[in-house]
């Protein structure tokens, strides 16, 4: 019996992933001691990765060949995403991404067993130029999901600290906001996040446009896909130089992140399921 093929083997790291979060959402505070309970959620992560990517190689190298699609990018970035903030939580005061960063790649997970994708080229996935521009796109996207989501945490931190966001004191939320590091803090941690996300979106975005021919095997066309790319690069130079120039930060600075990551999802997951899903097309 293959077990790799099994559903059950298919819904595992969702498994995983759900189990966490309910450990997450339900366990009492942390008390005694931290560093212990800290500990075993990030091997509890590491597990459900490891599972999470196990899975993901098995949906995207078939037997019949190299499968992909909108469903498979998605899990693919939620996955990049997550090991990034595993890595960088063991040196950064991030933890209030976790839950978040987790439920991400719970519902992505989910997806290839739904939408199986379409088979590619053998050809385009055999060149190595293709392969590195691959996981260079994949590896930007998920830093930069990372980022949207710390933006959305520092939304609604921003509008706590203003009182436009009704808490109630003493419970979960009032908790998970105070232990949060300064906006400050996490607005510095956004930019960093940015930064590198943005120096391999540059490279994704301009190896595409001069070597289409050599990495699709056809020539440049501006698409759907190369269209919204530009835009979201375009947006995130805009708000990495207005940060430089005029220190631009805040509700401003959080409102064009998330415009600029929904050109960025629209450009390499909305254009691959208009594809798959609404035209019914590979």
């Amino acid at each position: 019996m293959d077990i790799l093929g099994h559903p059950a083997y298919e819904l595992l790291p969702s498994a995983l992933y759900l189990l966490l979060l309910l450990f997450l959402s339900f366990s009492p505070k942390e008390k005694g001691n931290p560093s212990e309970s800290s500990t075993l959620i990030q091997a509890f992560i590491l597990l459900a990765l490891l599972a999470h990517g196990l899975q993901l190689h098995d949906s995207v190298f078939t037997p019949q060949g190299f499968v992909f699609g909108f469903a498979q990018d998605l899990s693919l970035i939620a996955w990049v995403g997550l090991a990034f903030y595993w890595f960088q939580s063991w040196f950064l005061p991030i933890s209030s991404l976790r839950w978040l960063a987790v439920l991400f790649a719970f519902a992505c997970s989910l997806l290839p067993s739904v939408f199986p994708g379409t088979l590619i080229s053998p050809r385009a996935v055999s060149d190595p130029w293709f392969k590195g521009h691959f996981i260079v796109a994949t590896i930007s996207v998920g830093l930069l999901s990372l980022a949207a989501m710390h933006a959305m945490l520092m939304s609604i931190q921003d509008r706590a600290l203003h009182r436009q966001l009704a808490i109630v004191p003493n419970s979960r939320v009032a908790h998970w906001l105070e232990d949060l590091p300064p906006l400050m803090t996490m607005e510095s941690l956004l930019f960093n996040l940015l930064y590198v996300g943005f120096a391999l979106l540059s490279l994704t975005v301009f190896s595409g446009l001069l070597f289409s021919q050599t990495l699709f095997g056809r020539p440049l066309v501006f698409d759907h896909k190369t269209i919204f790319a530009l835009v979201s690069w375009f947006l995130f130079a805009g708000l990495l130089l207005a940060r430089r120039r005029v220190g631009l930060r805040g509700r401003a600075a959080i409102r064009w992140v998330l415009s600029a990551y929904f050109a960025l999802l629209l450009a390499y997951v909305g254009s691959r399921f208009v594809l798959e899903v609404i035209l019914q097309r590979a």
